[in-house]
């Protein structure tokens, strides 16, 4: 049963399902639940780089990860769901709680805390669900489609809470483990024996409000990189390479907005109504966002680094964190375009192609030279991307395949 199918009939029901005719605007309770995620990036960008290692940043792709997840899953909840009857707006409000538990234990979720990270993580996706079953009862349909992504999220909780019990390498294999169940189940539309996988009409989503909620979602990203720049820059000196640090990891910011939005972020609610294709962009958008978002908070820490007074040479783990964060939200952004326009533009592979070329002389420069790069890279990109669409008609997003 898709949304559309919510007829005004069955609303005697009291079913919590969106009502077609209704607005897709943006509530403002999902904004304010949206504060909780510009705190959880900024702990874990900071985390990053506090220990700059392989292990140090695996466990920060998870926690991003498991983050993310308990977003992107409210989100198609809210866009599912009318989040402005009462049981779901308690809903929203109970995994704000949970997500802001998590949260508070970033810092030692591979530590003393892990308990707290992951019983939070997993209560929020077992308790919406439980929740929802219920409120759910006169829709069948949306009831086994609430059982069927409860009981992937039941096997995940296994890893999940085991994890929490063991250390070290152990805590993160386990962890890692659960959340390629949570990603892997979303991608095969959760199939359980006897019930089979989520319809595919069940599977639409809505333009208006899906696209901004991931649009806002990745302004708060990029609200982390500016977090970074004015703290950091306030407990520095005021000398003109401060200045001008200050200056580079600003327009490197600002150049990411405008690579991001650029076409593809502009034409995204259109490209969602376009036949067939909400389905697509349901199964992909949560992937592709995730490795954006992972390259600007990556990016983020970057800037920790660069306002970071460092003298000589830098350690070629801060040149991957400084030049790795632009080239992953290029791989992100390729594939964000792929989705829109079925076709990939040559500035995006060229960027991730030129921020490896020079990776090898940043080794041998102060991590400015680094950053400025990277910069220089990002600025190439767009206006890469302002030539090819000048004097050209708006682009149309690609017609389904």
């Amino acid at each position: 049963m898709s949304l559309s199918a919510s007829e005004p009939g069955r609303r005697g029901a009291r079913a919590p399902a969106r009502d077609p005719e209704a607005s897709r605007r943006v509530t403002l309770l999902e904004l304010f639940f949206d504060l909780v995620y510009v705190v959880a990036l900024a702990l874990i960008s900071r985390g990053l780089v506090q220990q700059l290692d392989w292990r140090q940043a695996a466990q920060a792709l998870v926690l991003l990860a498991a983050v993310w997840w308990t977003w992107a899953i409210t989100t198609l909840v809210t866009d599912l769901y009318d989040p402005e009857r009462t049981e779901i707006k308690m809903l929203i409000s109970a995994v704000m709680f949970g997500a802001l538990l998590m949260t508070t234990a970033i810092p030692e979720a591979f530590g003393a805390r892990g308990f707290v990270f992951a019983g939070a993580y997993v209560a929020i996706h077992l308790g919406r669900g439980l929740f929802l079953m219920p409120a759910v009862r006169h829709e069948p349909e949306f009831q086994r489609r609430a059982a069927r992504i409860v009981t992937w999220f039941a096997v995940s909780a296994i890893p999940w809470i085991v994890g929490a019990f063991v250390s070290g390498d152990a805590r993160l294999a386990c962890w890692a483990l659960a959340l390629a169940i949570d990603y892997v189940g979303f991608r095969l539309a959760y199939p359980v024996p006897g019930l089979g996988v989520v319809p595919e009409e069940q599977r639409n989503v809505t333009a208006e409000h899906l696209s901004e909620r991931y649009q806002q979602f990745f302004i708060i990203a990029l609200g982390d990189a500016i977090l970074t720049i004015g703290t950091m820059f306030s407990l520095a000196h005021s000398e003109w390479q401060n200045i001008g640090a200050f200056a580079v990891a600003f327009a490197t910011t600002l150049l990411l907005w405008r690579i991001y939005v650029h076409k593809s972020g502009q034409l995204l609610p259109l490209a969602i109504q376009s036949a067939r294709l909400p389905s697509r962009f349901l199964l992909s958008a949560p992937y592709t966002h995730l490795v954006m978002i992972a390259g600007v908070v990556t990016t983020a820490s970057g800037f920790e680094l660069l306002l970071h007074e460092h003298p000589g040479r830098v350690p070629p783990a801060w040149v991957a964190v400084i030049l790795g964060g632009p080239a992953l939200f290029l791989v992100g952004r390729a594939a964000f375009e792929y989705e829109v326009f079925s076709r990939v533009s040559w500035s995006r592979p060229g960027g991730v192609l030129a921020l490896l070329t020079i990776a090898s002389g940043a080794l041998f420069l102060p991590s400015f030279f680094a950053s400025l790069g990277a910069m220089l890279v990002l600025a190439g990109v767009a206006y890469a991307d302002y030539r090819r669409s000048l004097g050209r008609p708006p682009e149309a997003p690609a017609p389904p395949h």
